[in-house]
């Protein structure tokens, strides 16, 4: 990455960060691909390219395609089928993003929470 795609990322980061902070609940999580998770399911990814990735409803998702013009997110060959891609113009929209990743937070929490793989404390 030359110095300014990292800072371009940098810059990427803190929205992200700006726009977890929105919601209490949430933590970010990852060192080198942040991202958010509720139950053992991801709701939201920064790619390492600097793409926003939303986990949303069908409905929603579908809805969310049309009006920014966008498209499902892909990450090494495969569709992500249920994440849409946040255009850069969407991201540094916080007040407007936050009700995308507050349904996106609602939908996760209707999901099955996956199992854990981490060993219990005693």
């Amino acid at each position: 990455m030359s110095k300014s795609a990292g800072a371009a990322y940098a810059d990427k980061v803190a929205l992200y960060d700006k726009l977890v902070a929105t919601n209490p609940g949430v933590e970010r999580k990852g060192a080198t691909m942040p991202y958010t998770s509720l139950n053992g399911n991801m709701f939201s990814v920064l790619t390492k390219t600097g793409t926003l990735a939303l986990r949303l409803p069908a409905a929603a998702r579908e809805a969310f395609l049309t009006k920014y013009k966008t498209r499902l997110c892909e990450q090494y060959g495969a569709v992500m089928v249920e994440y849409v891609e946040v255009p850069d113009a969407l991201l540094s929209k916080t007040r407007e993003l936050k009700k995308f990743f507050d349904l996106s937070y609602e939908y996760v929490g209707s999901l099955k929470p996956k199992a854990t793989t981490k060993k219990k404390k005693r």
